[in-house]
């Protein structure tokens, strides 16, 4: 089970195990991290589980879909890093990633 690692709004890290399978989404609001809205519960239609995701793994990431892009195009803080947690499916690959909550628009 890859362990990733979770910065909040505040700058404090937290190292979380991310089940394969699961979503990056799923796996940070299940550890309690409550400034993660995901309002629409992961079916891409709100961007409130906006993350900016660590340069190293960024390239290993699913191609994002026009949704999520015109999702985070509505969002004051996209940069190109930037992606819907929800869209992001955990794999073996992501072990050692570091994650970054949004600020909240």
């Amino acid at each position: 089970m890859p362990q990733i690692t979770v910065v909040d709004q505040s700058g404090e890290t937290s190292s979380v195990e991310a089940p394969v399978g699961r979503t990056l989404m799923e796996v940070i609001r299940d550890n309690g991290f409550d400034e993660l809205l995901a309002l629409c519960g992961g079916c891409c239609s709100c961007a409130t589980c906006h993350v900016f995701i660590d340069e190293s793994h960024f390239a290993s990431l699913p191609k994002m879909t026009e949704d999520e892009n015109d999702l985070l195009d509505s969002s004051s803080y996209r940069n190109e890093f930037s992606r819907l947690s929800c869209q992001v499916p955990i794999t073996d690959a992501l072990e050692g990633l570091k994650v970054t909550i949004a600020p909240e628009d």
